[in-house]
């Protein structure tokens, strides 16, 4: 009876926030992986790639969006409303780091257990087999939170699991181009370009640097926000030469990319605060949205905040919108978390999240605001 009644309490609630998303989302699709995800990365405009983090063999899958949502119009004459798997393969390992390389079929991924990459070749030659292909060597066997990847160039990649190891490496030859020259043994949160040879590498403690890849040149070096006594770890995104930097604590700090150390406006988050490790927790800039950054991790949402409504005092904010898809369409409830989100590179409010229960979902949100 028991079991009964709880049934019946979960499609209630299911049913309401039914009901409630027919409001607040353009489009909404749901997928389920047989093992959940920590990546989420675009391979084009219409397929993604996610793989499995367990300690055992895991999958690689190219998905193809859901061609509902893809359609512009008559999207009621379209009926494929899923994800389909493009192509597939195994890993023997976790994948918890993953970055296409553009301009090619290749991706390259870290296992999180040492520096070591591995690349693969995405289908090719009338395949639907996601093979490996090569391998790139770190410089530690064994790493705190594994390497951060960033891939400029068809050649080339940027990788590394602590600020005094990163280095750019071209992926043919497995030559190394450029290391970075600092003192710093922090571990690295995020990793990324900001133009074609100049990097930005967030360390766990809020610092971060700016090199060129160009250059033997020392690299700039950006304290990390006063943390007042706090014991936190912070991820950092930059865009349009803007950087936010997020903690634990749920602080977010944003700064101009040519003046880091000058905050150009701050918030409290409305998150739950946790625990979190290096892998648990998101932050990254709209890339067609002006001014929002979308955050997960801290729970089962994910939240989307609009940063031009805040100040330079600090002060608590509430999210413009938030995906509570993940929570209440598992039965797992309060233990289910965010486990990765990402940006549609051109659909101004279209996302896609996954979740600890292997849910993934894409949504495209209504901005009440505006109505």
């Amino acid at each position: 009876m028991a079991e009964m009644e709880e049934t019946l309490d979960f499609n209630d609630i299911l049913d309401d926030w039914f009901i409630e998303s027919l409001k607040t989302y353009k489009d909404l699709h749901v997928y389920q992986l047989e093992h959940p995800t920590q990546v989420i990365e675009w391979t084009s405009g219409r397929t993604v790639c996610v793989a499995g983090y367990s300690s055992s063999k895991n999958e690689i899958l190219e998905l193809h969006l859901p061609l509902k949502l893809l359609a512009d119009e008559n999207k009621g004459l379209c009926a494929e409303r899923d994800f389909k798997v493009v192509h597939g393969g195994f890993a023997e390992g976790p994948v918890c780091c993953l970055r296409h390389v553009p301009g090619t079929r290749c991706v390259v991924t870290n296992d999180g257990l040492s520096s070591d990459l591995q690349v693969w070749t995405v289908g090719g030659d009338d395949s639907d087999v996601i093979r490996r292909t090569g391998s790139v060597k770190g410089t530690r066997s064994v790493s705190a939170g594994g390497s951060r990847i960033a891939a400029p160039l068809s050649s080339q990649v940027l990788h590394g699991a602590r600020s005094s190891d990163i280095q750019l490496t071209e992926l043919t030859s497995g030559q190394s181009l450029y290391t970075l020259e600092t003192d710093s043994a922090e571990p690295l949160s995020s990793l990324q370009f900001v133009s074609d040879a100049v990097f930005l590498a967030g360390g766990c403690n809020g610092d971060v640097y700016i090199a060129d890849t160009r250059t033997s040149a020392a690299p700039q070096l950006c304290p990390g926000p006063a943390s007042r006594g706090e014991s936190v770890l912070w991820w950092t995104d930059a865009s349009a030469g803007r950087v936010v930097r997020l903690s634990s604590s749920g602080r977010a700090v944003i700064s101009d990319l040519r003046d880091l150390g000058e905050a150009v406006s701050a918030a409290q988050l409305d998150v739950q605060s946790r625990r979190c490790n290096l892998d648990d927790v998101r932050v990254s800039w709209a890339p067609a949205l002006d001014d929002c950054i979308a955050v997960s991790g801290f729970s089962a949402a994910v939240q989307v905040y609009k940063t031009s409504v805040w100040s330079a005092e600090r002060q608590d904010v509430r999210p413009l919108f938030e995906h509570r898809g993940h929570s209440v369409s598992s039965r797992s409830g309060d233990h289910v978390f965010a486990t990765a989100h990402v940006w549609h590179p051109e659909r101004p409010r279209t996302l896609l999240s996954a979740a600890s229960d292997g849910s993934v979902h894409v949504w495209d949100w209504v901005d009440q605001s505006e109505l």
